[in-house]
């Protein structure tokens, strides 16, 4: 694998900065999440409001994709 900052060959085995290669690229892709150069455009919500609602689909489908415990109740079920 390549690291996905410089493309420098990143190998995984023994490298505690892995996916990158280095500790370089690891805090300079920190950075970029940090300063807003990187960020997630949320495609959960077709219309657009930004009034959390979404958040109650992502809850549903975390549900639904909970495999059931040993006893038949489904792990993470909210009150």
């Amino acid at each position: 694998m390549r690291c996905p900052l410089c493309k420098k060959p990143a190998p995984r085995d023994g490298n505690p900065d892995w996916p990158f290669c280095s500790e370089r690229c690891r805090l300079l892709d920190l950075d970029n999440w940090l300063t807003g150069r990187y960020r997630v455009e949320s495609a959960l919500d077709p219309s657009g409001s930004t009034d959390g609602s979404g958040a109650r689909e992502i809850r549903q489908l975390a549900d639904e994709l909970t495999p059931p415990s040993v006893d038949g109740e489904f792990k993470g079920e909210r009150d």
